[in-house]
């Protein structure tokens, strides 16, 4: 049986002479020992390998998924519930159910607290322990055992320090930017959708359709989008369900007019004629054919589109506009920085991670252009 890396020839048992130039789309590799094996170089390995080429690029593209695997592993690294209790012989695993305070000899039929002293001070008698996670505080976690007033500055105990309420601020800058890159891939995932499949509509059929989706994206593009979510917001509670969907139904015209262009030029190509003259329907010349070659503009804005949603959450949470009251958020923390000058920590900490995340996002943005430019040299 052939693999899939030898050439064609090799299915009919003919195969070239040795020193024969491999044929197009494929790449030597053996280095000239005569035991070449042929590998496939569609573009998307040609564009691959250009991007791996750019360092500045793939390891922000590295880094970035290191973030967010972390950030979505935050309950095991920031958490105020210890990952394993032993208490007088039994074992207990306070991250997957809640305990009462008596289970530990307490006095109250409540939740327990593990940041209470006379709770850690009972955990620690005889052969007891609690093993916690690095960082004891989760995102709505009070200190209330600080020695300073809120907010306050860094510490052993509050590595970055705490907010205007007391929480402290590691937990609710791992928190919130898992909340961001999420509800930012998220609303990317929306828009390209929409933007894709309004774009193949209008620069497939054309004619009457085109004309009518471009009024009405002239129309819907003149309404004030942020005076919509000012209203929405004042009618409905807010939560992050109603943000995405309001955001998404603006997000996708710019993208639309991008996949709109492709779908006109390639409908021209020779090989859809040929399909079309085959007998092939137009939404398998649409999915199989002109679709996987209008993909470059919808993958080169990939990144660029998810900073300018993770800026927007951000923008939208500092007016207060933004995810519901209590979610670990960016846009908030920045408006407490704002609120209060003197605790500079909250403002540079929270501007290091925002500024860290959209650097990541954009130089991947520069790779995946230069990537998917055809006329880049392998």
């Amino acid at each position: 049986m052939y693999g899939l890396t030898d050439p064609p020839e090799a299915a009919s048992g003919h195969l070239p002479p040795e020193g024969t130039p491999p044929a197009d789309g494929q790449s030597p590799v053996g280095g000239g020992t005569g035991q070449e094996k042929y590998v496939s170089n569609s573009p998307a390995r040609r564009a691959w390998r250009r991007f791996r080429r750019n360092k500045l690029g793939f390891y922000s593209l590295v880094l970035f998924c290191a973030l967010v695997a972390l950030s979505l592993c935050a309950e095991l690294i920031s958490n105020d519930r210890p990952l394993l209790v032993r208490y007088e012989g039994g074992y207990y695993f306070p991250m997957v159910k809640d305990y009462s305070e008596k289970t530990f000899g307490g006095d109250f039929d409540t939740r327990t607290d593990y940041l209470d002293p006379y709770i850690q001070e009972r955990l620690s008698r005889g052969g007891n322990f609690a093993i916690y996670t690095l960082n004891p505080y989760g995102p709505n976690t009070l200190n209330y055992f600080a020695k300073e007033p809120n907010p306050s500055r860094p510490t052993r105990d509050n590595l970055l320090g705490t907010d205007d309420r007391g929480r402290d601020l590691l937990a609710q800058l791992i928190y919130g930017f898992r909340v961001s890159v999420l509800f930012a891939l998220a609303l990317t995932v929306t828009g390209v959708l929409l933007g894709m499949l309004t774009g193949a509509l209008q620069g497939y059929f054309g004619g009457k359709t085109d004309l009518l989706f471009q009024r009405f994206m002239e129309i819907w593009g003149s309404m004030p989008e942020l005076y919509l979510l000012i209203i929405f917001s004042a009618i409905f509670a807010p939560s992050v369900a109603l943000l995405l969907i309001l955001l998404s139904l603006f997000g996708w015209m710019g993208l639309s007019d991008y996949v709109r262009a492709e779908f006109l030029r390639n409908r021209q190509m020779d090989y859809v004629r040929a399909a079309r003259a085959l007998g092939v329907g137009n939404l398998q010349i649409i999915w199989r054919h002109i679709l996987p070659n209008s993909l470059t503009p919808v993958v080169t804005f990939l990144p660029f589109r998810m900073s300018g949603a993770i800026l927007a959450l951000t923008s939208l949470d500092f007016l207060g506009l933004g995810v519901p009251p209590g979610t670990p958020s960016l846009g908030e923390l920045l408006s407490q920085g704002k609120n209060s000058i003197d605790a500079w920590w909250i403002s540079l900490s929270t501007f290091a991670v925002l500024v860290m995340t959209l650097l990541l996002l954009t130089f991947m943005g520069d790779a995946l252009r230069d990537a998917m430019d055809p006329r880049k040299a392998d």
